[in-house]
């Protein structure tokens, strides 16, 4: 990892894309370690994590996640998901979260030195290419060791440094204990950090 402490930073969390590549890696994520790990390798301005919320549940399992990130140094960008019926008469639902992803990429770039993309979607190489044309290093996190790999190869291609997650498991990986709550968290037990 190329980092230089008086660059500013920013962090742009594809959160459905992170949680796909650590599940497939087989580790959770302690995104306080994760917070803590880039804060230390410059001047980290912001972080930005993005999902989409059904919102019709009395419940939703991600819920508990996006408080504490709230809470804890993350700026949350949400939006409802849509429900639709596909041409098999089957119920799906959709939550992309891409173009507002992109949108604030775009607006961050005039302050920021480095940007972190933690996704390996291929539709951001058109991004990335944009925002390194404003003089913008971007490094992509994700991972080519899971099966099938994760990133797409144009996105790691056209990206300054590519990031393999399970190099950072050791930093940022959820140290498991037995406070899981009820029926538990797809993003892991958060509160032991908190």
């Amino acid at each position: 990892m190329i980092f230089y402490q008086e660059e500013r930073i920013a962090m742009f969390i594809d959160g459905a894309n992170l949680y796909a590549a650590a599940r497939a890696l087989g580790f959770d994520i302690d995104y306080k370690r994760l917070l803590d790990l880039f804060a230390s390798k410059g001047r980290l301005v912001r972080a930005f994590y993005y999902t989409a919320l059904v919102e019709d549940q009395e419940y939703s399992p991600i819920r508990p996640l996006v408080d504490w990130l709230d809470y804890n140094g993350y700026t949350m960008v949400t939006k409802p998901t849509k429900e639709f019926t596909d041409a098999s008469g089957r119920r799906k639902i959709k939550g992309n979260m891409d173009i507002e992803l992109a949108i604030d990429v775009m607006e961050m770039a005039e302050h920021v030195d480095h940007i972190l993309l933690f996704s390996g979607d291929g539709d951001f190489r058109r991004l990335v290419d944009a925002v390194q044309r404003k003089g913008v290093r971007v490094s992509v996190i994700s991972t080519v060791r899971s099966q099938p790999p994760m990133v797409a190869d144009e996105l790691r291609r056209q990206a300054d440094n590519f990031i393999e997650l399970q190099d950072l498991s050791p930093s940022i990986a959820r140290v498991h204990q037995h406070r899981d709550p009820p029926g538990g968290d797809p993003h892991g037990n958060l509160y032991e950090n908190a």
